[in-house]
């Protein structure tokens, strides 16, 4: 009977174990195949982190190779309630001075995130207090040498070992950075040269499905080149630990970054100090709305400097208004005034119509066309068409466009690269405004020649006027000279592009002639002559156009003018929006050409072509220059 039960027990125990083996086999089953891909997955995202290896961003330079943009990799600083333990008055008077942080009010920021709430509502010690963002990486050198010799007053070695741990920890994790760095970026010459360069911000990307944040230029240079400075990110995935800290000794895979190309541009730092400083020295006197300065080498296209003011500082542009970050050179159209007598003149000279010692009746400055009436500032009679351009006679530039007649005038406009893009690598550029011959009323052939009825940028009139000094041939804007790799090696080179004979070159040399006349005690821009370089240039005074009307009191006053004359090296424009105390571009906007032109030449060490006797301050070698 006894073994009876014994059997029937062992039975009954061995079909338990049966079956229990049997379940625990189907529910292997069921992990191991079924739901092996879901669990695997699982277990990846529990243990498996994807880190994004962000790459440097590539320098901007200018000409020179000196530094106008560059990227420098910054820490996130936090401190670890976990070891600081009550040491907290000690650890915040160490870190507050190389943080640059206020010892008391560090203090009171720790005390007060001592304790948090986990995801179940329980209060326990915070891990981790950001204590400051952006550290560089020399900051947070110095930060880890003041800890590791941080002292409390106590002789630790007499300490329990429990003790002894925790000061060691202390000193060792109380203060802790982010292993992986941020990215600033840095424009070491604030201002300078703002709108050219532009700025950055930060922009979300998909990188290995995980979401980063890098950085992304906003305007400028730092927008349009933007695939080739940000470089390709890198990734690395690891196993890491219940704390999230990185495993380095599982690392599964690395894909190292790529880091951004370097852009040189064609700015010469040293002559878009010039030209900021001059136009600086031009606001303070005239107190325009804004102003702005070009210079252009006219045989290339090369940019060498492009100023606007108000600017503003790359490094914070939120400080600054929309409008100061505004790059006026090419998103700002007005009427460009007389400056726009040279096409008119320049293509009559080339269709072989004019010559320079033709005659026209300026009707003594009052001009009646097409049911409207057409002044002059000064009330002339007969003028050559040389004159025409030395006195900036509106009645002669308008009889020269009737002669040349509509179709040509437009196609000349055209030719010379208004109403279309420049084509240069800044964004934000209009086109400008030139209608086609159709939309034309019947004043139109005569107000067109003296810079009325059309609207262009500041970049298009200096490049026309450039197209002059460079024997007819219109020149693409040149601003980025190459592309170069971390260790300086060009992987692309942007020489200078030819777009079009404008005039022939024996039309430009006439056009040069007149030109030269400008900056004569005769001419409208006196105040641009150098003392030891022939120039040839033309000044603009538009009035600007307010609700549809000619305003009497506001006007865009210019100087745009190229030197030597006969060879020319630099082409530099000057714009004032709206000045006070005197509005004629040769009152207020030829001074600053010549200021920019004489430390430009200085600084460039060009030849002079022509001699002059010493004056008083000046030296006297110039002439020698080689």
């Amino acid at each position: 009977m006894v073994k009876q039960l014994q059997f029937k027990r062992l039975f009954w125990l061995a079909l338990l174990l049966v079956f229990g083996f049997a379940g625990l086999g189907l529910r292997l089953g069921s992990l191991q195949v079924l739901r092996h891909e879901e669990l695997s997955n699982l277990a990846q995202r529990n243990t498996q982190r994807t880190f994004s290896l962000e790459p440097r961003r590539g320098d901007i330079l200018d000409a020179k190779g000196n530094l106008l943009a560059t990227s420098v990799f910054v820490k996130t600083v936090a401190a670890d309630w976990n070891f600081i333990g009550p040491r907290v008055r000690e650890v915040a008077h160490a870190v507050a001075p190389v943080l640059g942080l206020d010892e008391a009010g560090l203090v009171q920021f720790l005390e007060s995130r001592r304790l948090r709430k986990n995801s179940k509502g329980e209060t326990v010690t915070n891990a981790f207090v950001v204590l400051k963002n952006k550290v560089s990486a020399e900051t947070w050198e110095r930060l880890q040498q003041t800890m590791a010799n941080l002292s409390f007053g106590v002789e630790e070695k007499k300490l329990p070992k429990a003790e002894q741990a925790f000061y060691r920890n202390l000193r060792a994790k109380a203060i802790v950075a982010d292993p992986r760095s941020d990215q600033i970026r840095v424009y070491p010459n604030q201002q300078l040269a703002a709108h050219v360069l532009g700025y950055v911000g930060l922009a979300d990307r998909i990188v290995n499905s995980n979401r980063v944040s890098e950085l992304a230029g906003a305007e400028g240079i730092e927008r349009v080149l933007n695939s080739k400075l940000s470089g390709v990110s890198g990734w690395r995935v690891t196993e890491t630990d219940r704390r999230n800290r990185e495993l380095l000794t599982l690392r599964e895979q690395e894909v190292a970054p790529h880091d951004g190309l370097n852009v040189v541009l064609t700015i010469d730092s040293m002559i878009q100090h010039i030209a900021e400083t001059a136009l600086a020295e031009a606001v303070q006197k005239h107190s325009p709305i804004s102003a702005s300065a070009i210079v252009v080498r006219p045989r290339t296209g090369e940019i060498l400097a492009m100023a606007t003011l108000p600017n503003y500082d790359p490094n914070n542009p939120g400080a600054a208004a929309a409008a100061a970050r505004r790059n006026r050179v090419i998103s700002d159209l007005a009427e460009p005034g007389s400056t726009f007598k040279v096409v008119v003149v320049s293509g009559a000279l080339n269709d072989g119509l004019v010559r320079l010692t033709d005659k026209f009746d300026c009707e003594r400055g009052k001009f009646a066309f097409a049911g409207r009436v057409l002044h002059d500032h000064d009330p002339y009679d007969t003028l050559t068409v040389e004159n025409i351009i030395t006195k900036s006679s509106n009645i002669g530039s308008a009889k020269i466009g009737i002669l040349l007649q509509e179709a040509r005038l437009h196609q000349y406009i055209r030719d010379f690269g208004f109403g279309t893009a420049t084509g240069i690598p800044l964004s934000g550029e209009v086109r400008g405004i030139v209608n086609p011959v159709k939309s034309w009323s019947k004043v139109s052939i005569a107000q067109i020649p003296m810079g009325h009825g059309v609207a262009v940028t500041p970049l298009q009139m200096i490049m026309a006027m450039s197209a002059i000094a460079n024997d007819g041939v219109l020149m693409r804007p040149l601003l980025v000279d190459r592309l170069e790799d971390e260790t300086g090696h060009a992987v692309a080179q942007y020489p200078p592009q030819r777009v079009r004979q404008v005039i022939s070159a024996a039309a430009a040399h006439e056009m040069v002639k007149a030109l030269k006349t400008v900056v004569t005690t005769d001419g409208t821009a006196a105040k641009a002559a150098l003392d030891y370089y022939t120039v040839a240039g033309k000044t603009g005074t538009a009035q600007k156009v307010i609700n549809g009307q000619y305003a009497n009191d506001k006007f865009f006053s210019s100087f745009i003018g190229f030197f030597p004359a006969e060879n020319p090296e630099l082409c530099i424009s000057v714009v004032l929006d709206e000045p006070k105390g005197g509005h004629y571009g040769g009152q207020v906007a030829a001074p600053a050409f010549k200021q920019i032109a004489e430390r430009a030449a200085n600084y460039l060490n060009i030849r002079p072509d022509r001699e002059t006797e010493a004056k008083p301050g000046k030296p006297t070698n110039l002439t020698k220059k080689s």
